[in-house]
Protein backbone atom coordinates (compact mmCIF):
# COMPACT_ATOMS: atom_id res chain seq x y z
CA UNK A 1 0.00 0.00 0.00
CA UNK A 2 1.15 3.56 -0.75
CA UNK A 3 1.92 6.39 1.32
CA UNK A 4 -1.33 7.93 -0.41
CA UNK A 5 -3.44 5.50 0.04
CA UNK A 6 -2.93 5.14 3.80
CA UNK A 7 -3.59 8.96 3.73
CA UNK A 8 -6.89 8.61 1.90
CA UNK A 9 -7.60 5.42 4.34
CA UNK A 10 -7.45 7.96 7.16
CA UNK A 11 -8.97 10.22 5.15
CA UNK A 12 -11.31 13.02 7.93
CA UNK A 13 -14.16 15.47 7.28
CA UNK A 14 -11.55 18.06 5.87
CA UNK A 15 -9.42 15.29 3.95
CA UNK A 16 -12.57 14.67 1.91
CA UNK A 17 -13.84 18.90 1.86
CA UNK A 18 -10.27 19.02 0.64
CA UNK A 19 -10.40 16.45 -1.86
CA UNK A 20 -13.86 17.26 -3.62
CA UNK A 21 -13.54 21.27 -3.29
CA UNK A 22 -9.77 20.89 -5.61
CA UNK A 23 -11.80 18.58 -8.10
CA UNK A 24 -14.96 21.01 -8.28
CA UNK A 25 -12.39 24.47 -9.47
CA UNK A 26 -11.55 23.26 -12.81
CA UNK A 27 -11.68 25.27 -16.01
CA UNK A 28 -15.60 26.00 -16.24
CA UNK A 29 -14.76 29.20 -13.86
CA UNK A 30 -12.88 31.12 -16.39
CA UNK A 31 -15.44 30.77 -19.09
CA UNK A 32 -18.86 30.30 -16.68
CA UNK A 33 -19.84 33.42 -15.92
CA UNK A 34 -19.67 35.36 -19.41
CA UNK A 35 -21.68 32.70 -20.71
CA UNK A 36 -23.91 32.81 -18.11
CA UNK A 37 -24.17 36.39 -18.53
CA UNK A 38 -25.53 35.84 -22.54
CA UNK A 39 -28.24 33.52 -21.51
CA UNK A 40 -29.33 35.31 -17.91
CA UNK A 41 -27.79 38.38 -17.17
CA UNK A 42 -28.03 39.06 -13.50
CA UNK A 43 -30.22 36.19 -13.01
CA UNK A 44 -27.51 33.84 -13.51
CA UNK A 45 -26.89 34.08 -9.96
CA UNK A 46 -29.71 32.01 -9.53
CA UNK A 47 -28.83 29.54 -12.45
CA UNK A 48 -25.49 28.94 -10.22
CA UNK A 49 -27.73 28.38 -7.11
CA UNK A 50 -30.31 25.46 -9.25
CA UNK A 51 -27.01 23.94 -10.83
CA UNK A 52 -25.77 23.44 -7.19
CA UNK A 53 -29.06 22.04 -6.03
CA UNK A 54 -28.99 19.79 -8.93
CA UNK A 55 -25.54 18.12 -7.93
CA UNK A 56 -26.52 17.60 -4.20
CA UNK A 57 -29.32 15.61 -4.83
CA UNK A 58 -27.10 14.00 -7.61
CA UNK A 59 -24.32 13.76 -5.06
CA UNK A 60 -26.24 12.00 -2.08
CA UNK A 61 -27.34 9.36 -4.10
CA UNK A 62 -23.71 8.28 -5.50
CA UNK A 63 -23.07 8.77 -1.73
CA UNK A 64 -24.94 5.45 -0.67
CA UNK A 65 -23.50 3.48 -3.60
CA UNK A 66 -20.09 4.14 -3.48
CA UNK A 67 -19.88 3.03 -0.28
CA UNK A 68 -21.67 -0.34 -1.07
CA UNK A 69 -19.24 -0.29 -3.87
CA UNK A 70 -15.87 1.01 -2.68
CA UNK A 71 -13.67 -0.26 -5.15
CA UNK A 72 -12.67 2.39 -8.02
CA UNK A 73 -14.62 2.46 -11.33
CA UNK A 74 -17.95 0.82 -8.83
CA UNK A 75 -20.37 2.48 -11.57
CA UNK A 76 -19.85 0.00 -14.01
CA UNK A 77 -20.26 -2.88 -11.73
CA UNK A 78 -22.80 -1.71 -9.85
CA UNK A 79 -25.17 -1.22 -13.30
CA UNK A 80 -24.45 -5.02 -13.42
CA UNK A 81 -25.48 -5.87 -9.98
CA UNK A 82 -28.53 -4.06 -10.42
CA UNK A 83 -29.95 -4.53 -13.98
CA UNK A 84 -27.68 -7.10 -15.83
CA UNK A 85 -24.78 -6.68 -18.41
CA UNK A 86 -26.56 -5.38 -21.74
CA UNK A 87 -27.62 -2.55 -19.57
CA UNK A 88 -23.89 -2.31 -17.78
CA UNK A 89 -21.75 -2.25 -20.86
CA UNK A 90 -24.25 0.27 -22.61
CA UNK A 91 -23.38 2.34 -19.06
CA UNK A 92 -19.74 1.28 -19.15
CA UNK A 93 -20.30 3.45 -23.20
CA UNK A 94 -22.02 6.45 -21.68
CA UNK A 95 -19.26 6.77 -18.67
CA UNK A 96 -16.30 6.22 -21.45
CA UNK A 97 -17.64 8.95 -23.58
CA UNK A 98 -18.15 11.13 -20.08
CA UNK A 99 -14.60 10.96 -19.60
CA UNK A 100 -12.68 10.62 -23.17
CA UNK A 101 -14.73 14.21 -24.01
CA UNK A 102 -13.45 16.53 -20.80
CA UNK A 103 -9.81 16.36 -22.41
CA UNK A 104 -10.86 17.92 -25.59
CA UNK A 105 -13.21 20.47 -23.29
CA UNK A 106 -9.57 21.29 -21.43
CA UNK A 107 -7.93 21.61 -24.59
CA UNK A 108 -10.00 23.93 -26.37
CA UNK A 109 -10.19 26.11 -23.34
CA UNK A 110 -6.43 26.32 -23.67
CA UNK A 111 -6.59 27.50 -27.34
CA UNK A 112 -9.30 29.90 -26.82
CA UNK A 113 -7.86 32.27 -24.26
CA UNK A 114 -4.61 31.50 -26.36
CA UNK A 115 -6.40 33.07 -29.21
CA UNK A 116 -6.47 36.27 -27.29
CA UNK A 117 -2.88 36.67 -27.20
CA UNK A 118 -2.05 34.79 -30.75
CA UNK A 119 -5.64 35.07 -32.80
CA UNK A 120 -6.03 32.54 -35.69
CA UNK A 121 -7.23 29.46 -33.40
CA UNK A 122 -11.06 30.69 -33.57
CA UNK A 123 -13.09 32.05 -36.10
CA UNK A 124 -15.22 35.38 -35.29
CA UNK A 125 -17.86 32.87 -34.24
CA UNK A 126 -15.86 31.55 -31.65
CA UNK A 127 -15.54 27.86 -33.61
CA UNK A 128 -12.34 26.25 -33.84
CA UNK A 129 -10.69 27.01 -37.66
CA UNK A 130 -8.55 24.70 -39.71
CA UNK A 131 -5.58 25.68 -37.94
CA UNK A 132 -7.24 25.20 -34.29
CA UNK A 133 -8.59 21.90 -35.24
CA UNK A 134 -5.25 20.88 -36.14
CA UNK A 135 -3.51 22.33 -33.10
CA UNK A 136 -6.04 20.86 -30.52
CA UNK A 137 -5.68 17.59 -31.74
CA UNK A 138 -1.89 17.97 -32.00
CA UNK A 139 -2.02 19.16 -28.21
CA UNK A 140 -4.51 16.65 -27.11
CA UNK A 141 -1.73 13.81 -28.26
CA UNK A 142 0.69 15.60 -26.73
CA UNK A 143 -1.03 14.61 -23.12
CA UNK A 144 -2.38 11.20 -24.12
CA UNK A 145 2.02 10.88 -25.13
CA UNK A 146 2.64 11.66 -21.97
CA UNK A 147 0.57 9.28 -20.35
CA UNK A 148 2.22 6.80 -23.14
CA UNK A 149 5.63 7.42 -21.19
CA UNK A 150 3.80 6.85 -17.79
CA UNK A 151 4.72 10.26 -16.38
CA UNK A 152 3.01 10.83 -12.77
CA UNK A 153 4.16 13.93 -12.25
CA UNK A 154 1.51 15.78 -13.57
CA UNK A 155 -0.88 14.51 -11.15
CA UNK A 156 1.04 15.19 -8.16
CA UNK A 157 1.38 18.99 -9.33
CA UNK A 158 -1.79 18.82 -9.78
CA UNK A 159 -2.87 17.74 -6.05
CA UNK A 160 -0.59 19.83 -4.55
CA UNK A 161 -1.51 22.94 -6.50
CA UNK A 162 -5.33 22.46 -5.00
CA UNK A 163 -4.89 25.60 -3.10
CA UNK A 164 -3.83 27.81 -6.09
CA UNK A 165 -6.65 26.27 -8.29
CA UNK A 166 -8.96 28.07 -5.32
CA UNK A 167 -6.64 31.06 -4.72
CA UNK A 168 -6.89 32.38 -8.48
CA UNK A 169 -10.47 32.58 -8.57
CA UNK A 170 -10.91 33.75 -5.06
CA UNK A 171 -8.73 36.28 -5.91
CA UNK A 172 -9.92 37.16 -9.14
CA UNK A 173 -13.37 38.13 -7.45
CA UNK A 174 -11.87 41.22 -5.31
CA UNK A 175 -9.38 41.89 -8.06
CA UNK A 176 -12.24 42.63 -10.62
CA UNK A 177 -14.66 44.56 -8.21
CA UNK A 178 -11.00 46.68 -7.07
CA UNK A 179 -10.26 47.90 -10.56
CA UNK A 180 -14.05 48.19 -11.85
CA UNK A 181 -17.14 48.28 -10.08
CA UNK A 182 -20.31 49.27 -12.12
CA UNK A 183 -23.07 47.99 -9.44
CA UNK A 184 -26.48 49.40 -11.69
CA UNK A 185 -25.29 46.27 -14.07
CA UNK A 186 -26.90 44.31 -11.91
CA UNK A 187 -30.27 45.85 -12.24
CA UNK A 188 -29.64 46.72 -16.14
CA UNK A 189 -31.52 45.61 -19.18
CA UNK A 190 -33.68 42.92 -17.30
CA UNK A 191 -35.76 42.15 -19.83
CA UNK A 192 -33.16 41.05 -22.53
CA UNK A 193 -33.08 37.93 -21.33
CA UNK A 194 -36.08 35.29 -21.29
CA UNK A 195 -36.68 33.55 -18.03
CA UNK A 196 -35.38 30.15 -19.83
CA UNK A 197 -32.09 31.11 -20.40
CA UNK A 198 -31.77 30.45 -16.60
CA UNK A 199 -31.90 27.16 -17.14
CA UNK A 200 -30.88 26.34 -20.20
CA UNK A 201 -27.85 28.35 -18.89
CA UNK A 202 -27.37 25.58 -16.21
CA UNK A 203 -26.09 22.97 -18.89
CA UNK A 204 -25.01 24.91 -21.86
CA UNK A 205 -23.15 27.98 -20.08
CA UNK A 206 -20.79 25.47 -18.13
CA UNK A 207 -22.10 25.81 -14.99
CA UNK A 208 -23.07 22.26 -14.31
CA UNK A 209 -19.54 21.01 -15.81
CA UNK A 210 -18.01 23.31 -13.03
CA UNK A 211 -19.62 21.20 -10.31
CA UNK A 212 -19.20 17.82 -11.37
CA UNK A 213 -15.95 17.42 -9.58
CA UNK A 214 -17.91 16.52 -6.51
CA UNK A 215 -17.61 13.07 -7.25
CA UNK A 216 -13.80 13.00 -5.47
CA UNK A 217 -15.28 12.90 -1.89
CA UNK A 218 -17.75 9.72 -3.05
CA UNK A 219 -14.63 8.03 -4.55
CA UNK A 220 -13.09 8.39 -1.07
CA UNK A 221 -16.13 7.58 0.75
CA UNK A 222 -15.63 3.72 0.95
CA UNK A 223 -11.96 4.27 2.68
CA UNK A 224 -13.09 7.01 5.10
CA UNK A 225 -13.75 6.27 9.06
CA UNK A 226 -17.09 7.20 9.73
CA UNK A 227 -18.40 8.43 5.87
CA UNK A 228 -22.11 8.24 7.04
CA UNK A 229 -21.11 11.81 8.97
CA UNK A 230 -18.46 12.56 7.24
CA UNK A 231 -19.58 12.14 3.56
CA UNK A 232 -22.47 14.32 3.95
CA UNK A 233 -20.32 17.28 5.52
CA UNK A 234 -17.66 17.05 2.89
CA UNK A 235 -20.50 16.97 -0.42
CA UNK A 236 -22.87 20.03 1.11
CA UNK A 237 -19.50 21.63 2.26
CA UNK A 238 -17.38 21.68 -0.80
CA UNK A 239 -20.40 22.43 -3.50
CA UNK A 240 -22.01 25.09 -1.28
CA UNK A 241 -18.27 27.13 -0.86
CA UNK A 242 -18.16 26.38 -4.52
CA UNK A 243 -21.37 27.73 -4.89
CA UNK A 244 -20.02 30.73 -2.89
CA UNK A 245 -17.27 31.31 -4.88
CA UNK A 246 -18.35 30.63 -8.07
CA UNK A 247 -21.41 33.23 -7.25
CA UNK A 248 -18.90 35.50 -6.17
CA UNK A 249 -17.28 35.63 -9.70
CA UNK A 250 -20.64 35.97 -11.23
CA UNK A 251 -21.30 39.03 -9.81
CA UNK A 252 -17.81 40.42 -9.81
CA UNK A 253 -18.10 39.72 -13.54
CA UNK A 254 -21.28 41.68 -13.94
CA UNK A 255 -20.19 44.84 -11.81
CA UNK A 256 -16.72 44.83 -13.63
CA UNK A 257 -18.10 45.00 -17.05
CA UNK A 258 -18.17 48.18 -18.87
CA UNK A 259 -21.91 49.62 -19.23
CA UNK A 260 -21.30 50.24 -22.85
CA UNK A 261 -20.70 46.29 -23.09
CA UNK A 262 -24.33 45.77 -22.31
CA UNK A 263 -25.90 48.86 -24.04
CA UNK A 264 -27.41 46.35 -26.24
CA UNK A 265 -29.27 43.79 -23.61
CA UNK A 266 -27.28 40.94 -22.08
CA UNK A 267 -28.12 38.63 -25.19
CA UNK A 268 -25.74 40.77 -27.23
CA UNK A 269 -23.41 41.45 -24.27
CA UNK A 270 -20.06 42.63 -26.26
CA UNK A 271 -16.31 43.30 -25.47
CA UNK A 272 -12.86 43.50 -26.45
CA UNK A 273 -11.49 40.05 -26.13
CA UNK A 274 -14.22 38.11 -25.26
CA UNK A 275 -12.68 34.95 -26.08
CA UNK A 276 -10.61 35.21 -23.04
CA UNK A 277 -13.42 36.80 -20.77
CA UNK A 278 -11.67 37.33 -17.64
CA UNK A 279 -8.53 38.29 -18.66
CA UNK A 280 -10.00 40.65 -21.25
CA UNK A 281 -11.28 42.86 -18.34
CA UNK A 282 -8.51 42.76 -16.19
CA UNK A 283 -6.35 44.17 -19.24
CA UNK A 284 -9.23 46.69 -19.90
CA UNK A 285 -9.57 48.32 -16.51
CA UNK A 286 -5.30 48.09 -16.03
CA UNK A 287 -4.98 45.09 -13.95
CA UNK A 288 -2.23 43.77 -15.99
CA UNK A 289 -0.35 41.93 -13.86
CA UNK A 290 -3.58 39.45 -12.90
CA UNK A 291 -4.47 39.35 -16.36
CA UNK A 292 -1.24 37.73 -17.46
CA UNK A 293 -1.45 35.14 -14.14
CA UNK A 294 -5.14 34.15 -15.42
CA UNK A 295 -3.56 33.36 -18.90
CA UNK A 296 -0.84 31.07 -17.32
CA UNK A 297 -3.76 29.60 -15.21
CA UNK A 298 -5.69 29.24 -18.55
CA UNK A 299 -2.87 27.02 -19.78
CA UNK A 300 -1.38 25.08 -16.73
CA UNK A 301 -4.79 24.00 -15.13
CA UNK A 302 -6.90 23.02 -17.97
CA UNK A 303 -3.87 20.30 -19.61
CA UNK A 304 -3.32 18.85 -15.68
CA UNK A 305 -6.68 18.60 -16.11
CA UNK A 306 -6.89 16.49 -19.17
CA UNK A 307 -3.76 14.71 -18.35
CA UNK A 308 -6.06 12.66 -15.33
CA UNK A 309 -9.26 12.44 -16.92
CA UNK A 310 -7.05 10.55 -20.18
CA UNK A 311 -5.09 8.80 -17.42
CA UNK A 312 -8.61 7.43 -16.05
CA UNK A 313 -10.12 6.56 -19.64
CA UNK A 314 -8.59 3.80 -20.25
CA UNK A 315 -9.38 2.02 -16.82
CA UNK A 316 -13.13 2.17 -17.72
CA UNK A 317 -12.14 0.39 -20.97
CA UNK A 318 -10.47 -2.18 -18.77
CA UNK A 319 -12.94 -2.50 -16.33
CA UNK A 320 -15.63 -2.57 -19.74
CA UNK A 321 -13.42 -5.26 -21.20
CA UNK A 322 -13.64 -7.23 -17.88
CA UNK A 323 -17.41 -7.49 -17.71
CA UNK A 324 -17.54 -8.18 -22.03
CA UNK A 325 -18.32 -4.67 -22.84
CA UNK A 326 -15.19 -3.97 -24.86
CA UNK A 327 -12.92 -5.87 -26.90
CA UNK A 328 -10.33 -7.46 -24.09
CA UNK A 329 -7.34 -6.58 -26.24
CA UNK A 330 -7.83 -2.72 -25.26
CA UNK A 331 -6.99 -3.93 -21.96
CA UNK A 332 -3.35 -5.19 -23.37
CA UNK A 333 -0.69 -3.21 -21.19
CA UNK A 334 2.85 -2.51 -22.72
CA UNK A 335 6.53 -3.37 -20.68
CA UNK A 336 5.43 0.24 -18.85
CA UNK A 337 2.57 -1.28 -17.22
CA UNK A 338 0.31 1.24 -19.63
CA UNK A 339 -2.53 0.06 -21.41
CA UNK A 340 -1.25 1.52 -25.07
CA UNK A 341 -4.61 0.41 -27.26
CA UNK A 342 -7.19 2.24 -24.50
CA UNK A 343 -4.81 5.29 -24.60
CA UNK A 344 -4.85 5.08 -28.27
CA UNK A 345 -8.96 4.86 -28.50
CA UNK A 346 -9.32 7.60 -26.11
CA UNK A 347 -7.18 9.40 -28.08
CA UNK A 348 -9.64 9.13 -30.95
CA UNK A 349 -12.98 9.10 -29.57
CA UNK A 350 -11.53 12.61 -27.84
CA UNK A 351 -10.56 14.02 -30.99
CA UNK A 352 -13.82 12.90 -32.69
CA UNK A 353 -15.55 15.69 -30.68
CA UNK A 354 -13.91 18.45 -32.10
CA UNK A 355 -15.93 17.95 -35.19
CA UNK A 356 -19.68 18.49 -34.33
CA UNK A 357 -18.55 20.27 -31.28
CA UNK A 358 -15.92 22.97 -32.23
CA UNK A 359 -16.13 25.56 -29.24
CA UNK A 360 -16.03 25.24 -25.39
CA UNK A 361 -19.39 26.38 -24.77
CA UNK A 362 -20.82 23.76 -27.31
CA UNK A 363 -18.67 20.76 -26.03
CA UNK A 364 -19.07 21.90 -22.83
CA UNK A 365 -23.13 20.88 -23.35
CA UNK A 366 -21.99 17.80 -24.71
CA UNK A 367 -20.09 16.89 -21.76
CA UNK A 368 -22.65 17.98 -19.46
CA UNK A 369 -25.38 16.32 -21.03
CA UNK A 370 -22.92 12.41 -21.34
CA UNK A 371 -22.17 13.18 -18.29
CA UNK A 372 -25.47 13.55 -17.01
CA UNK A 373 -26.62 11.17 -18.03
CA UNK A 374 -24.26 8.55 -16.67
CA UNK A 375 -25.23 10.24 -13.25
CA UNK A 376 -28.88 9.64 -13.89
CA UNK A 377 -28.68 6.27 -13.46
CA UNK A 378 -27.80 6.72 -9.89
CA UNK A 379 -31.47 7.33 -8.27
CA UNK A 380 -32.61 3.62 -10.36
CA UNK A 381 -29.64 1.71 -9.28
CA UNK A 382 -30.32 2.89 -5.62
CA UNK A 383 -34.16 2.34 -5.67
CA UNK A 384 -33.71 -0.76 -7.18
CA UNK A 385 -30.88 -2.40 -4.59
CA UNK A 386 -33.11 -1.04 -1.77
CA UNK A 387 -35.92 -3.12 -3.04
CA UNK A 388 -34.22 -6.37 -3.55
CA UNK A 389 -30.53 -6.31 -1.29
CA UNK A 390 -32.40 -4.20 1.80
CA UNK A 391 -30.12 -5.71 3.88
CA UNK A 392 -26.56 -5.31 2.34
CA UNK A 393 -23.92 -3.43 4.00
CA UNK A 394 -24.75 0.80 3.85
CA UNK A 395 -21.78 2.56 5.47
CA UNK A 396 -23.66 5.79 4.40
CA UNK A 397 -27.53 5.46 4.08
CA UNK A 398 -29.49 7.98 2.63
CA UNK A 399 -32.89 9.19 4.02
CA UNK A 400 -35.79 9.58 2.07
CA UNK A 401 -34.32 8.39 -0.78
CA UNK A 402 -37.46 7.64 -2.56
CA UNK A 403 -38.01 11.91 -2.84
CA UNK A 404 -34.62 12.27 -3.04
CA UNK A 405 -33.66 9.95 -5.65
CA UNK A 406 -37.17 10.85 -7.63
CA UNK A 407 -35.94 14.40 -7.46
CA UNK A 408 -32.46 13.83 -8.67
CA UNK A 409 -33.76 11.51 -11.52
CA UNK A 410 -35.71 14.69 -12.66
CA UNK A 411 -33.42 16.73 -12.61
CA UNK A 412 -30.78 15.06 -14.17
CA UNK A 413 -33.46 14.87 -17.45
CA UNK A 414 -33.87 18.79 -16.92
CA UNK A 415 -30.64 19.32 -17.58
CA UNK A 416 -30.07 17.16 -20.48
CA UNK A 417 -33.27 18.88 -22.05
CA UNK A 418 -31.71 22.16 -21.20
CA UNK A 419 -28.50 21.52 -23.47
CA UNK A 420 -31.04 20.95 -26.78
CA UNK A 421 -32.05 18.93 -29.18
CA UNK A 422 -28.81 18.97 -30.86
CA UNK A 423 -26.46 18.00 -28.48
CA UNK A 424 -29.93 15.26 -27.38
CA UNK A 425 -29.57 13.67 -30.63
CA UNK A 426 -25.80 13.14 -31.07
CA UNK A 427 -25.67 11.45 -27.43
CA UNK A 428 -28.44 9.28 -28.79
CA UNK A 429 -27.29 8.41 -31.97
CA UNK A 430 -23.49 7.30 -30.32
CA UNK A 431 -25.51 5.18 -27.79
CA UNK A 432 -27.79 3.65 -30.37
CA UNK A 433 -24.25 3.15 -32.73
CA UNK A 434 -22.77 1.18 -29.32
CA UNK A 435 -26.01 -0.70 -29.17
CA UNK A 436 -25.65 -1.73 -32.65
CA UNK A 437 -22.20 -2.69 -32.39
CA UNK A 438 -22.87 -4.85 -29.25
CA UNK A 439 -25.87 -6.83 -30.99
CA UNK A 440 -23.24 -7.45 -33.91
CA UNK A 441 -20.82 -8.22 -31.48
CA UNK A 442 -22.97 -10.83 -29.64
CA UNK A 443 -24.81 -12.01 -32.13
CA UNK A 444 -23.06 -12.47 -35.25
CA UNK A 445 -19.22 -12.74 -34.34
CA UNK A 446 -19.68 -14.59 -30.69
CA UNK A 447 -22.75 -16.33 -32.28
CA UNK A 448 -23.93 -16.53 -28.36
CA UNK A 449 -27.73 -16.77 -28.11
CA UNK A 450 -30.71 -13.84 -27.42
CA UNK A 451 -31.24 -14.42 -23.88
CA UNK A 452 -27.42 -13.76 -23.03
CA UNK A 453 -28.62 -10.72 -23.94
CA UNK A 454 -29.92 -9.59 -20.62
CA UNK A 455 -32.01 -7.15 -23.11
CA UNK A 456 -35.11 -7.78 -20.66
CA UNK A 457 -33.48 -5.48 -18.34
CA UNK A 458 -32.88 -2.87 -20.57
CA UNK A 459 -35.67 -2.27 -22.56
CA UNK A 460 -37.01 0.48 -20.83
CA UNK A 461 -34.12 2.70 -22.28
CA UNK A 462 -36.30 2.70 -25.35
CA UNK A 463 -39.43 4.72 -24.33
CA UNK A 464 -36.84 6.73 -21.79
CA UNK A 465 -35.21 8.02 -24.75
CA UNK A 466 -37.33 8.41 -27.29
CA UNK A 467 -39.64 10.16 -24.74
CA UNK A 468 -36.46 12.79 -23.76
CA UNK A 469 -35.81 13.08 -27.60
CA UNK A 470 -39.28 14.14 -28.56
CA UNK A 471 -39.99 16.13 -26.12
CA UNK A 472 -36.81 18.59 -27.11
CA UNK A 473 -37.62 17.86 -30.88
CA UNK A 474 -41.26 19.13 -30.32
CA UNK A 475 -40.00 21.87 -27.76
CA UNK A 476 -38.75 25.69 -28.30
CA UNK A 477 -36.38 26.47 -30.71
CA UNK A 478 -35.15 29.99 -28.77
CA UNK A 479 -31.84 30.02 -26.45
CA UNK A 480 -30.39 26.84 -28.49
CA UNK A 481 -32.79 24.37 -27.46
CA UNK A 482 -33.24 23.56 -31.40
CA UNK A 483 -36.74 22.03 -31.39
CA UNK A 484 -39.71 23.24 -33.58
CA UNK A 485 -41.46 25.00 -31.44
CA UNK A 486 -45.15 22.63 -31.16
CA UNK A 487 -44.97 23.61 -27.44
CA UNK A 488 -43.16 25.86 -24.77
CA UNK A 489 -40.12 25.44 -23.26
CA UNK A 490 -41.53 25.41 -19.64
CA UNK A 491 -44.58 22.73 -21.01
CA UNK A 492 -41.45 20.71 -22.03
CA UNK A 493 -40.30 20.61 -18.13
CA UNK A 494 -43.90 19.84 -17.04
CA UNK A 495 -43.82 16.77 -19.86
CA UNK A 496 -40.35 15.96 -18.22
CA UNK A 497 -41.39 15.64 -14.57
CA UNK A 498 -44.57 14.01 -15.53
CA UNK A 499 -42.75 10.74 -17.79
CA UNK A 500 -39.93 10.80 -15.56
CA UNK A 501 -41.78 8.83 -12.49
CA UNK A 502 -43.17 6.69 -14.89
CA UNK A 503 -39.42 5.69 -16.38
CA UNK A 504 -38.11 5.39 -12.97
CA UNK A 505 -41.05 2.91 -12.09
CA UNK A 506 -40.88 0.84 -15.18
CA UNK A 507 -36.72 0.58 -14.59
CA UNK A 508 -37.49 -1.00 -11.20
CA UNK A 509 -40.02 -3.28 -12.86
CA UNK A 510 -37.61 -4.29 -15.18
CA UNK A 511 -34.48 -5.01 -13.00
CA UNK A 512 -32.65 -7.74 -11.76
CA UNK A 513 -34.28 -9.99 -8.71
CA UNK A 514 -32.23 -10.77 -5.42
CA UNK A 515 -30.86 -14.31 -6.28
CA UNK A 516 -29.61 -12.89 -10.03
CA UNK A 517 -27.61 -9.83 -8.19
CA UNK A 518 -25.93 -11.86 -6.02
CA UNK A 519 -24.56 -13.66 -8.83
CA UNK A 520 -23.76 -10.97 -10.60
CA UNK A 521 -21.75 -9.40 -8.09
CA UNK A 522 -20.12 -13.17 -6.82
CA UNK A 523 -19.09 -12.87 -11.04
CA UNK A 524 -17.82 -9.29 -10.15
CA UNK A 525 -15.77 -10.20 -7.27
CA UNK A 526 -14.09 -13.31 -8.75
CA UNK A 527 -12.63 -11.46 -11.18
CA UNK A 528 -10.43 -9.48 -8.71
CA UNK A 529 -11.36 -6.28 -10.52
CA UNK A 530 -7.98 -3.99 -11.50
CA UNK A 531 -9.94 -1.22 -10.58
CA UNK A 532 -10.18 2.49 -11.80
CA UNK A 533 -9.78 6.38 -10.74
CA UNK A 534 -12.77 8.06 -10.78
CA UNK A 535 -10.65 11.94 -11.19
CA UNK A 536 -12.70 14.88 -11.34
CA UNK A 537 -11.92 17.91 -13.11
Amino acid sequence: MSATDKVRREAGVIGLLYASLGSIIGSGWLFGALNASLQAGPFSMASWTIGALAVLFLAFVFAELSTMFPNSGALVHMVHVSHGDMLGKMWSWILFLAFVSVPPVEVIAVLTYTNTLKPGFLDSAGLLTPLGTASAMALLAVVVALNFMAIRWVIAINSVATWWKILVPVATIFILMAYSFHPGNMASHLDSTPVSGIFTAVGTAGIIFSFLGFQQAIALAGETRNPGKYVPIALIGSVLIALIIYLGLQYAFIVALPTEAINAGWTHLHFAGMFGPLAAILLSVGAVWWAWILYFDAVVSPLGTAFIYVTGSPRIVMAAGEMGGAPKILARLNRHGVPWLALIATYVAGAAFFFPFPSWQKLVSAVSSITVLSYAIGPVILLHLRNILPDAKRPFRLKAQRLVSLIAFIASNWIIYWTGNYVMSVLFVLVGGYVIFLLVWHLAVKRLPVSGLDWQYAWWLAPYFVCMWLISYFGPSSSGMGGNDSFGFFTGMLLIAIISPAILWLALKTGLNTQQAKAHSAKIEALGSRGMEMPMH
